[in-house]
């Protein structure tokens, strides 16, 4: 009996036992390749600003940007963060109508970083970002977007470390229904590599989180050996796609690339930006689908270019478009 139960015993244990996703010239998914045809070619964008900053002269870096359509004539949302002279970052939001210049709103204090913003669906908003000392993920309610812009939350929650002793962060609220947020994350496998999370919030007192492994081995199979951390959900054709970055060298900032992960396929594609000026390192990447200020569908993406690997006058984020 033992004899005819083996076989059996290891076909059981080999599905449990998680697999490289395919890394092959193919497209992941149709979403994927239309994806790739409209945002990997910056020179073709419809609109482009290098080094985006607020008009207090601050970085925009990881910028995540929202439309609002009606607020202040019709315009967008940004949270991001800058790096001050205090030596924290500190998240802030701030408004345009053009996509080009944006006026903050407000900041919200030293060690907040990493910032995703989501509607609630009745006029207010969730704010997720990482936060230090301990690096933790924490979410803030607020009823309405004068309450935002203000920084006048009526719920909080900062959450506990559940999947690593070292840091957990970069959060990306992906929906919020009720008193219900789901987000994703990353946290520090082994205090040392950075790899996904996925994680529930019910209201704003219980927290759940779990390990993403289908997410890491789509990018492992990349051979990205090094931290798999910032990512953006976006909906195209009906499809659901990851924008996500990873690095290929542990500590090399110019080993950032981004990645179309498809989770229906399980697989990504390697994003092959292009810039005027030929940067070659990109990470935090953000994309979302708005109406352009010319009042045209477009796709706009946002990219952090490090220092390293990048071209004269590019380093700093990126915010482009492309209509559709």
């Amino acid at each position: 009996m033992i004899r005819r139960l083996w076989p059996l015993l290891l076909l059981a244990a080999a599905m449990t036992v998680p697999r490289f996703s395919e890394a092959g010239p193919d497209p992941a998914s149709a979403a994927a390749a239309r994806f790739e045809a409209l945002a990997a070619d910056v020179t073709r964008a419809d609109g482009a600003v290098f080094d985006a900053r607020d008009d207090t002269g601050r970085t925009m870096d990881t910028a995540e940007i929202t439309p609002v359509p009606g607020a202040y004539g019709g315009g967008y949302l940004a949270v991001y963060h800058t790096a001050l002279a205090d030596g924290r970052f500190h998240t802030a939001v701030a408004t345009s109508t053009d996509l080009r210049t944006w006026t903050r709103r407000h900041d919200f204090g030293p060690g907040t970083s990493q910032p995703s913003l989501h509607a609630d669906g009745t006029g207010g908003w969730v704010l997720a970002y990482e936060k230090d000392p301990a690096n933790h993920i924490a979410l803030r309610h607020y009823p309405s977007l004068g309450a935002l812009l203000a920084g006048a939350a009526d719920r909080a929650f900062d959450a506990p470390r559940t999947l690593s002793r070292c840091a957990e962060g970069t959060p990306d609220v992906t929906a919020v229904h009720g008193d219900t947020v789901e987000l994703t994350g990353h946290y520090r496998a082994d205090c040392t590599t950075d790899r996904q999370l996925r994680a529930t919030l019910r209201g704003f007192t219980t927290w759940r989180a779990h390990p993403e492994h289908r997410l890491d081995l789509a990018l492992l199979a990349w051979g990205t050996a090094g931290n798999i951390g910032d990512r953006s959900r976006i909906e195209l054709m009906g499809h659901p796609l990851v924008l996500i970055e990873g690095q290929r060298l542990r500590g090399d900032f110019g080993s950032w690339s981004a990645y179309v992960y498809d989770p229906v396929s399980g697989r990504a594609d390697r994003l092959g930006l292009r810039t005027p000026g030929g940067s070659r390192a990109f990470a935090n990447p953000s994309a979302t689908l708005l109406t352009d200020p010319d009042g045209r569908p477009a796709l706009l993406v946002s990219v952090f270019i490090p220092k390293e690997e990048s071209a004269p006058g590019e380093s700093g984020e990126l915010v482009y478009w492309r209509e559709l």
